[in-house]
């Protein structure tokens, strides 16, 4: 190896003062920095998306902040995904406990994605409003990324290793075999458009309704079987960064997702975006709202994100999601500093809120109360549904093994799993 080859592979020399100044705060690594663009073209004016670079987790405090993304991609009107875009992040943050550390907190926010995601369906399909949205919803927080999804959005991650993973599912019924069977199994109706003369045209759809989609924020009119319960994904990143690229489905029913990230590669976030859109109109036209974010995790000792080294994929693919307990026990200990690797510290998709809320999520109950684990309402264990409180469940059910739910949350849930209302509940 020359001396050339071994000097690029050096890391960048840091300044001697940056250095005290890491040791005075005693802190083993600088967070890094972000640089986002958007871009957009409107078909029917339906996508809405959400850029909060300076949330923070405990206020005041500059050294607790974390940014939130989101894109909303509405139908059948606009209401679901503005309602979404004002409401998700606050009912998000409302479900995790206070004065939480940084590691709490992280560990905490899968379960209070699910919680605020459920809530915000609650609060839109209480307007009484039919139209519904698509959810991509991307918290970042120093080095770890968590993507909560409902719909077709998607969000990918373009490591400097090269390799472009995906960070969210798609709840498309035509392509996701588990979704309709839970759908049905619900009972809500999977089948195509029919046209004069017994044909089925078109892409599968949930009736009554139509919609194509198993889990959405609203629609009410379409059925609860059409849940609004996320997958939620974790990662951690090495420390030479990522890009984001988080989009609608006007982007992805044009371009796959290498397309897309090589699409933009070694250009800044904001022109990578508008190329994004310029590249899927270019390929299908313009059909849909086409939406894209991108965002780059930027180490914090270089101007920009490094470009993608021209390495082999299948030599990396190794490195990709070396998959660790969802517990964080040790995460300290897991150095990431081989580029591209990530490592995977959550994932889970199940539409069942019993197994998305565990069983032991906060109560109030100082004051003889507890607190719903959707709405965060104190009630009295007598008015809700609790795994402490007796047998609270529809004899046709099995009993219920999570948090307490208040009554209108337990409507919610037994809804969603597709019992019928009205079946008499047996209490104790």
């Amino acid at each position: 190896m020359s001396r050339a080859e071994v000097s690029r592979m050096r890391s960048p020399l840091v300044p001697l003062g940056t250095l005290i100044g890491r040791e005075l705060r005693n802190e083993k690594l600088e967070k890094p920095f972000l640089k986002y663009g958007q871009a957009a073209l409107a078909k029917k004016g339906e996508d809405y998306f959400l850029i909060k670079p300076d949330c923070l987790r405990v206020p005041g405090n500059p050294s607790t902040s974390f940014s939130v993304f989101a894109i909303f991609d509405g139908h059948n009107g606009i209401s679901a995904a503005i309602f979404a875009k004002e409401n998700l992040l606050d009912n998000v943050l409302s479900a995790i406990p206070q004065e939480s550390s940084r590691e709490e907190w992280l560990q905490a926010l899968p379960r209070a994605l699910v919680a605020g995601f459920v809530k915000t369906d609650i609060e839109f399909q209480q307007k009484g409003e039919t139209s519904g949205t698509t959810v991509t919803f991307v918290v970042i927080d120093d080095w770890t990324i968590t993507v909560a999804s409902v719909g077709d959005s998607r969000c990918i991650l373009d490591t400097q290793g090269g390799v472009v993973s995906l960070l969210t599912v798609d709840h498309r019924l035509e392509e996701n075999v588990e979704e309709r069977e839970r759908v049905t199994a619900s009972g809500g109706e999977v089948g195509r458009l029919n046209v004069y003369g017994g044909n089925e045209v078109g892409p599968l759809r949930c009736w009554p309704g139509g919609l194509c989609l198993s889990r959405s924020i609203g629609d009410t009119d379409v059925g609860e079987f059409i849940v609004p319960i996320p997958h939620v994904k974790q990662v951690k990143i090495s420390n030479a960064g990522g890009r984001l690229i988080i989009a609608s489905d006007g982007i992805w029913d044009a371009l796959s997702s290498d397309m897309a990230a090589k699409s933009c590669r070694g250009l800044p976030a904001e022109l990578a975006a508008k190329l994004v859109v310029k590249e899927a109109l270019r390929s299908r036209g313009l059909k849909d709202d086409t939406t894209c974010l991108v965002v780059d995790i930027i180490p914090c000792d270089q101007p920009v994100l490094p470009p993608t080294p021209r390495k082999k994929q299948n030599m990396l693919r190794s490195l990709l999601f070396g998959k660790k307990s969802q517990s964080f026990t040790n995460k300290s200990t897991n150095k990431l500093s081989s580029v591209g690797v990530v490592e995977e510290l959550f994932e889970e998709g199940s539409a069942m809120l019993a197994e998305r809320l565990g069983k032991d999520f906060p109560s109030n109950t100082n004051s003889g109360l507890f607190r719903c684990a959707v709405c965060q309402v104190d009630q009295a264990p007598a008015d809700g549904l609790s795994v402490n409180s007796g047998p609270f469940f529809s004899p046709a059910s099995k009993p219920w093994e999570g948090p307490f739910l208040c009554a209108n949350c337990r409507k919610k849930k037994d809804a969603m799993e597709g019992k019928r209302a009205g079946i008499p509940t047996v209490t104790s």
